[in-house]
């Protein structure tokens, strides 16, 4: 909107009103008297600018987006902890710390013989990247094997602020109201642990809700996490009773996607020096990055997949002189089945 109004227009339009009769040249008294109060000026209709900007949602940079959510309710969503599963040799006391990578766990809950659930200390998604021998932070008599095996309930970040972005024109187009279904994608979201969710209302007669969620890595939740969604909304003592968040005559049903594996076959010619041995593993990295990158679309339908857009991302890779074919499950597209997730079954490297 003031996007004209630089300095060096202001000061035209200030020099153009004075008499030309005037010394009007850099360096003159008049030039010099107003040149600082022009480019003041200039400062404000930026400031101006950036207001106009930080008052419209799909502008706001995100301090005042953050703003603009709270009107409808809305807040990002805070980063997690991560929960995992330690295995000892013995049995330890519950709140007893161990580090692993400068990262400390503590032991919240047993959960089998000799093994407990671990929360870490960090909340955000480097405690899901952590696993292998744990070291305890006071000495505990008897100890000689303490290892972090697997991650039970992911950890996410805060939520960026694209993310909050459109979760706020959603909260818009899609009105949450008296368990429909954005309120039931609204409810899951919110719970530790979970990255998306797609709801089916009336699935299997009226009344039932079935929720197929992701965890915050985009993969398949483990039972925990389901058990977790199945008690917030809907306890199973009590099923379609509204004990939960869930109204009362909803029964919740909560599952996870399955993986959908695909053969990569691909023809590559390597520079000199390179071997096919030497670079597989490149390739396997960049293709299961590019299924990681397709998964985070699957609450929105099902997943296409593209060989050309892998074929363009193993062009990256160094040692790489061209890319002669690419073929996902003997083909150049597909789209991956309903409710499922791309994952790489095998890799052929010709």
């Amino acid at each position: 909107m003031f996007e004209n109004m630089t300095y060096e227009y202001i000061l035209k339009r200030v020099l153009d009103r004075v008499s030309s009769d005037v010394d009007k040249r850099q360096g003159s008294v008049i030039y010099d008297a107003v040149a600082p109060a022009c480019a003041e000026l200039a400062q404000i209709y930026i400031a101006l600018e950036n207001t106009l900007a930080a008052g419209f949602a799909d502008t706001a940079p995100r301090e005042y987006l953050i703003l603009r959510a709270r009107e409808r309710g809305l807040e990002p969503y805070e980063a997690t902890y991560s929960l995992c599963k330690g295995v000892f040799n013995m049995d330890i006391p519950i709140g007893t710390k161990f580090s692993i990578d400068k990262i400390n766990f503590i032991a919240e809950r047993k959960i089998g013989e000799h093994e407990y659930e671990m929360r870490c200390e960090t909340a955000g998604e480097e405690g899901n990247m952590h696993l292998g021998r744990l070291i305890a932070v006071d000495y505990i008599n008897g100890l000689t094997e303490a290892m972090l095996t697997e991650v039970i309930v992911p950890a996410r970040d805060e939520e960026d602020t694209e993310s909050l972005r459109k979760r706020y024109f959603d909260s818009i187009d899609n009105i949450a109201f008296n368990g429909n279904k954005a309120d039931y994608v609204r409810w899951v979201k919110a719970i530790e642990g979970v990255g998306q969710v797609r709801v089916d209302r009336a699935y299997d007669g009226g009344g039932n809700v079935r929720l197929v969620v992701l965890n915050a890595k985009n993969e398949p939740a483990d039972g925990a996490l389901l058990e977790k969604i199945k008690e917030t909304l809907d306890p199973e003592e009590n099923e379609g009773m509204g004990m939960g968040i869930a109204p009362i005559g909803h029964r919740v049903s909560v599952t996870t996607a399955a993986r959908q594996t695909f053969r990569v076959a691909i023809n590559v010619t390597l520079k000199s020096g390179y071997t096919i041995s030497g670079i597989k593993a490149s390739f396997q990295k960049v293709i299961e990055d590019y299924f990681s990158e397709a998964n985070k679309n699957w609450e929105s339908g099902n997943i296409p997949i593209y060989s050309a857009q892998i074929l363009i991302r193993l062009l990256d890779i160094s040692g790489v002189e061209n890319i002669l074919s690419v073929k996902v499950n003997g083909a150049d597209y597909l789209v991956v089945s309903s409710y499922m997730i791309a994952a790489l079954g095998s890799l052929e490297v010709i």
